[in-house]
C-alpha cells in the first residue's frame, strides 16, 4: 500500500488557496463596497539631490497620470521639511483606495498602461548602479471609523509655506493598540482635533507595514506658527487633560514618529 504524505507547506498553501474569494472575471458583478476608504502611502527614501530630482520626473510624469486613469482621485506627494538629524531626504505619495484589492490593482494596470511605460521609462529602467532611491517602502491603511473619508484640506496660505504632519505612533500590544484607535474614536479625540480646527486630512489604521501595530494621522497647517498655536491649544485643553488622565486610556503608546512635510508643486492638496 502506498502511502502519501503532505508537507505542512502543502496544507498551509492549501488552506490560504481555499479561503481566497474567485477573481471576478463577470464585468456585471458589483464591486464590494466599504464603508470606509483605504490609503497607500509609498515612502522614498533618498542620499542624493540626482535621486530625489529623477524620482520627481517619475512621479510628477509617469506615476500620477497613470493612477488617475485608474481613476484615483485626490492624490497627495510631499516632501520631508528636513531636520538636523535627518542623514536622507524623504518623499511621501498618499493614494485614497476604495477597497483593500485595489491595492494589487493599481500595480497590474500600471504594468500593462503603454502610456505609463513611456512617460516612466528612465526610472522603470534605471541600471543597478544608478537607482532613483535608496528604499522604497509601503504602508496600507484602513480609515477609522469617525473619520471614514479623507478630507481635502482647506487652506489658503503660501504653499511653500505650508505644514503637512504625518504622525504615527505604535503601540506594545495589539490589544493597547485598540485602546488608543478606540481614545481616538469613543473616546473623542478626534472631535477635539476638529474642534481645535486642525484640518485633518486622515486617521488611519495600518494593517499592512513595517512598524506594527501601528496607526497614523495627517493634520495641515498654514505655516509652522500656525501648526505651533493649533498644538498649544490641544495640550491647554481641559478636554485632552481630562482624556489623557482617565486610567483606561494609559500607557497606550510605545513610540511616536513626526513627519512635518509641505507638499509638492504637483501634488492635488
Amino acid at each position: 500500500m502506498k502511502v502519501f504524505r503532505l508537507s505542512l507547506v502543502s496544507i498551509c498553501i492549501s488552506f490560504l488557496l481555499s479561503c481566497v474569494p474567485p477573481a471576478n472575471t463577470d464585468p456585471g458583478t458589483p464591486t464590494p463596497k466599504y464603508d470606509r476608504e483605504f490609503y497607500q502611502i509609498i515612502t522614498y527614501l533618498f542620499e542624493s539631490e540626482e535621486q530625489v530630482l529623477a524620482t520627481d520626473t517619475y512621479l510628477r510624469e509617469a506615476l500620477m497620470p497613470g493612477l488617475k486613469r485608474q481613476g484615483i482621485g485626490q492624490i497627495g506627494v510631499f516632501k520631508q521639511y528636513l531636520q538636523e538629524e535627518d542623514s536622507l531626504k524623504r518623499t511621501f505619495i498618499l493614494i485614497p483606495l476604495t477597497s483593500p484589492s485595489q491595492f494589487y490593482e493599481l500595480e497590474k494596470g500600471l504594468t500593462s498602461d503603454s502610456a505609463y511605460q513611456s512617460a516612466g521609462a528612465d526610472y522603470i529602467s534605471a541600471v543597478y548602479n544608478q537607482p532613483p532611491f535608496i528604499r522604497k517602502e509601503y504602508t496600507l491603511l484602513e480609515a477609522f471609523r469617525d473619520m471614514p473619508f479623507m478630507n481635502e484640506p482647506n487652506l489658503e496660505g503660501p504653499r511653500n509655506e505650508r505644514i503637512y504632519e504625518l504622525r504615527s505612533y505604535e503601540s506594545a500590544t495589539e490589544a493597547i493598540f485598540q485602546n488608543k484607535v478606540d481614545m481616538f474614536n469613543q473616546g473623542g479625540e478626534i472631535t477635539l482635533f476638529d474642534d481645535l480646527g486642525f484640518n485633518a486630512v486622515f486617521y488611519a489604521e495600518v494593517i499592512a507595514g513595517a512598524k506594527m501595530p501601528n496607526l497614523m494621522y495627517m493634520t495641515t497647517f498654514e505655516n509652522q506658527e500656525s501648526r505651533d498655536a493649533h498644538w498649544k491649544s490641544f495640550v491647554d485643553s481641559p478636554v485632552w487633560k481630562n482624556l489623557k488622565e482617565d486610567p483606561q486610556y494609559q500607557d497606550n503608546v510605545s513610540h511616536i514618529d513626526i513627519y512635518f512635510l509641505y507638499p509638492t508643486q504637483y501634488s492635488d492638496y
